[in-house]
């Protein structure tokens, strides 16, 4: 293990210690550490034992030198973790009547998780860690039918999760925990707390619209632990039978009224992706996760305000078992401007082939933010200032953009980029000029690019940027950043034609405009949010950077390399 991948890993422990009364967690530094150095992924398993072994050595540090070797080494990150402490979550509701706080959060892996589920994650996972306590991951997958879960958007959560920085305490399966939910079944027909109906889809809707009982309804519990039976066995078919949790069948709210909690699927027809035909009558959302969420000790559910209706079915679930309700707390909406968070709608695109896959640029699913370059953090601090708020929230891209641009710009290596390229001939250029810019203007420990302009026969060909066009027409000087003055000429065909005038800086303020050596140009494709493609020229220096790199194009924005090849660099552009 090199002596610099060691100190990666001690500032990553250090950091998450600092964050955590002086605990490292050595699968938070290794998710960190891999965040923070993309190019560290394939060897994450290989990582872990040095990642245990610097985390003893961290937590057996007191937290006070901790923070000195933090102000020391790294002050910028020690200013971030600063505003983390400024900001608070508010309080949990009856925090003190549990000994110990559990929440969850609990994906559907029919799909990835996206911008909206950012929201209930974070703060579920940060309260938990907020009160000591503990954070549970559980995936809903009960549904081989209509919301079909795919095995491989399990392992996409749980990337996508660690990529956020919410690391879980205990993970469950719903499909695991089916025989659990059969007994609970069970128990409420035996108290007669439940039934079987067997009534068609449109003559129950007739009755609930009328608020009269299902002729079923009122049969002893003899007789519906029998037709439970049938419908275990294969008694009955798809369709053909439901078990409903008694309510109020005259309740303001129709869809309250005796809510379905179990159904019977044909699953020779749609097997479930884990546990195949193994199970034909499955738990609804509300007797899955309702009883899950007290089985499991769950405290605090967090969630969006669409769920107050299923808190209410539950409730009446929770009487009849005696159980306790968790407190909850239900958020408004959170919408982004221009950007379409249904994951149906966004399903059904894919489906139709409208996106290139689910971290299409023009999605807000959290992969598709991790390949433009956004970090874990931004996310975090949007969704702590938007906080558990019961109102609807709406915010621009410009909020996001402006909060990860804080967070990247310290660290983001700079560069020249000149997209649609204008090649410029600059005459009377005496001799080969060779620069050495900084890779970060306020950063000089980072180094230097190189950056060589030849001179043939006193003539230096440069790329200029083609959106520059407008002013090389009508600007008498130019200033080329770092470089030296020309002045331009004119067009002949394609390429323009200028003067040198000279390397000191002119009074007046000329324009300053971005170049790219002839004889050392790099070809770049950006892929812009909408998916779009600009094609242009870098300094050949950006080829030292690897994939998952977050770099500058001077005056063009921040951007994150996505691919190397011998044909050039494809990076993603995250904003300006």
């Amino acid at each position: 293990m090199s002596s610099s991948l060691d100190d990666l890993i001690r500032k990553a422990a250090v950091l998450n210690a600092v964050r955590h009364d002086g605990k490292a967690n050595p699968g938070a530094v290794l998710g960190n550490l891999v965040g923070e150095n993309p190019d560290l992924k394939p060897r994450a398993k290989q990582l872990m034992p040095a990642v245990q072994r610097i985390v003893t050595e961290v937590n057996a540090t007191t937290l006070d030198a901790l923070r000195r070797e933090v102000s020391e080494k790294w002050p910028a990150d020690l200013a971030r973790e600063k505003q983390e402490e400024e900001r608070k979550l508010p309080p949990l509701p009856n925090a003190d009547k549990y000994t110990t706080i559990i929440t969850r959060i609990a994906p559907n892996p029919d799909f990835v998780l996206h911008l909206g589920n950012a929201r209930p994650t974070i703060l579920s996972h940060d309260y938990a860690r907020m009160y000591d306590g503990k954070f549970i991951v559980r995936f809903e997958d009960t549904d081989p039918r209509l919301k079909k879960a795919q095995l491989a958007y399990y392992d996409i959560i749980r990337e996508d999760l660690k990529w956020l920085g919410c690391e879980w305490d205990q993970e469950f399966i719903q499909s695991d925990r089916l025989p659990d939910y059969y007994e609970v079944a069970k128990t409420l027909l035996s108290k007669g707390a439940a039934y079987v109906c067997k009534c068609e889809p449109d003559r129950w809707r007739t009755l609930v619209a009328q608020k009269v009982a299902c002729p079923d309804r009122g049969l002893p519990p003899s007789r519906q632990l029998g037709r439970w039976e049938k419908m275990m066995n294969g008694g009955y078919g798809e369709g053909e039978a439901v078990f409903r949790v008694k309510t109020d069948i005259t309740h303001p709210n129709p869809a309250v009224r005796d809510w379905p909690g179990f159904r019977i699927v044909d699953v020779n027809k749609t097997p479930h992706p884990r546990v195949g035909s193994k199970f034909r009558v499955w738990p609804l959302y509300n007797m899955a996760s309702g009883i899950d969420d007290h089985e499991l000790g769950i405290t605090h559910i967090i969630r969006g305000k669409e769920h107050l209706t299923n808190m209410e079915r539950q409730l009446f679930l929770y009487k009849h078992m005696g159980w306790n309700y968790p407190d909850a707390i239900h958020f408004g909406r959170l919408k982004i401007e221009g950007m379409n968070m249904s994951k149906s709608g966004m399903m059904k695109a894919l489906e139709a082939g409208e996106y290139s896959g689910v971290d299409d640029p023009r999605l807000g699913t959290l992969a598709a933010l991790r390949r433009r370059g956004f970090k874990p953090e931004s996310i975090r601090q949007l969704m702590w200032e938007v906080g558990p708020k019961a109102v609807d929230v709406t915010i621009s891209w410009d909020n996001i953009n402006a909060i990860n641009r804080k967070i990247i710009d310290p660290t983001s290596h700079r560069y020249y980029f000149a997209p649609d390229p204008i090649t410029t001939k600059v005459n009377k250029v005496g001799a080969d000029v060779k620069v050495n810019p900084p890779l970060h203007p306020q950063h000089p420990e980072m180094g230097n690019r190189s950056l060589t302009v030849h001179s043939r026969n006193e003539v230096a060909t440069l790329l200029l940027a083609g959106t520059d066009r407008t002013t090389l027409a009508t600007n008498r000087t130019v200033r080329l950043m770092g470089l030296f003055n020309i002045r331009p000429i004119g067009f002949e065909g394609s390429d323009l034609k200028a003067e040198y005038l000279g390397d000191s800086p002119v009074e007046g303020g000329p324009p300053i405009l971005q170049w790219v050596p002839e004889d050392d140009k790099l070809p770049v494709t950006i892929v812009l949010p909408d998916a779009t493609k600009r094609t242009g020229f870098a300094e050949g220096d950006l080829s030292k950077e690897v994939p998952g790199s977050i770099v500058q194009f001077v005056r063009f924005g921040f951007c994150r390399i996505d691919e190397t090849s011998p044909s050039g660099i494809t990076v993603y552009f995250a904003h300006d």
